[in-house]
């Protein structure tokens, strides 16, 4: 089986890709910027941006968002996680977060996939914000989210296997490998 993956960012379609061979899945990287509709869940997020990509794109194909959620700012910076990163970054949010005792956060990622229906799967890690960037590895805000102790920056292939990417991806290839 294959199928297509739309995003931009190179590092999302490498983690997919390792995890899709997995499952015995292919998929192929459509490397595409596409306008991202808003709105207050990752769930709608994802699911009106297949739906729009409909559009001109021909199904199969899903798509990933994610969110950084941080419970003393109230689940900030969520579903602007991406937005939020390019403008202040992960110096940003310690910056926030400088006297914050309760350091809880958890990421979140939504998978939307279009094969003339729109499926939705779901993965999250329960966390916490360190109190500085730490390790060399991964992307985003995988210097400041903390697991067990360690950033996923500093986890290295490690956290590819327990990821919140991780845990939406085997709901999602699972389940794809038991229907098609």
């Amino acid at each position: 089986m294959k199928i297509k993956f739309v995003t931009s960012n190179k590092g999302k379609f490498d983690e997919f890709n390792r995890i899709a061979k997995e499952y015995g899945i292919k998929i192929e990287w459509v490397r595409l910027e596409y306008l991202e509709p808003q709105g207050d869940s990752l769930e709608f997020v994802a699911k009106k941006s297949v739906e729009m990509l409909a559009e001109s794109l021909d199904p199969p194909f899903f798509i990933e968002d994610s969110g950084l959620f941080i419970k003393a700012l109230k689940g900030f910076p969520g579903v602007y996680s991406s937005y939020v990163f390019k403008t202040i970054g992960n110096e940003g949010i310690l910056k926030l977060m400088k006297d914050v005792e309760d350091r809880e956060a958890k990421f979140v990622c939504v998978i939307a996939y279009n094969d003339g229906d729109v499926h939705v799967f779901k993965g999250e890690v329960i966390g916490r914000i360190a109190h500085e960037m730490r390790g060399d590895f991964g992307f985003g805000y995988d210097p400041i989210f903390e697991y067990n102790g360690r950033t996923f920056a500093e986890m290295g292939e490690e956290k590819n296997l327990i990821s919140h990417r991780r845990r939406a991806a085997d709901e999602f290839f699972s389940w794809l490998a038991k229907n098609f």
